[in-house]
């Protein structure tokens, strides 16, 4: 069968139970219709790029799942039906990675404390002086068309 990775966006009002609830559903619907959810995490709430029907946040999860096509157009169909589920994304993979997905590393990365030296630039700072700056020709003063106000 197919490998798939699907990501979904529930409502930021609903808590976390309810959030990993909406996991189990989903992965419910996938075995009824003849798939198995391979592995699933629940990422936590992040804020968006921008507002989902008036939501700033909302809840992540991912499930990796080896499923027919039907059984996924299936949980799909559900989950855009759905009052909770605000997106869905859906990527056919070749093969499923191992261990936890970039998410949940960044999350043991941040849980940690661990910080690359000298911030997250990495390197040296180097404070910077006008020598640095190239010269500009006498003509060129960076104002418009040459007028002066």
């Amino acid at each position: 069968m197919p490998l798939y990775e699907h990501v979904f966006i529930a409502r930021q009002d609903l808590s976390n139970t309810q959030a990993e609830g909406l996991i189990e559903h989903f992965s419910t619907v996938l075995s009824d219709n003849g798939g198995k959810v391979v592995e699933h995490e629940y990422w936590g709430v992040k804020t968006m790029a921008y507002k989902i029907n008036k939501n700033r946040k909302g809840h992540y999860a991912l499930l990796k799942s080896d499923a027919p096509a039907s059984a996924v157009q299936e949980m799909e169909r559900l989950m855009r039906l759905h009052d909770d589920v605000m997106r869905v994304l859906t990527i056919k993979v070749d093969t499923h990675a191992e261990g936890p997905s970039v998410q949940m590393q960044k999350r043991d990365d941040r849980d940690r404390g661990d910080r690359p030296e000298g911030g997250f630039g990495g390197g040296e700072r180097r404070e910077r002086s006008f020598g640095d700056r190239p010269e500009r020709p006498a003509g060129d003063r960076g104002d418009r068309g040459g007028f002066r106000r």
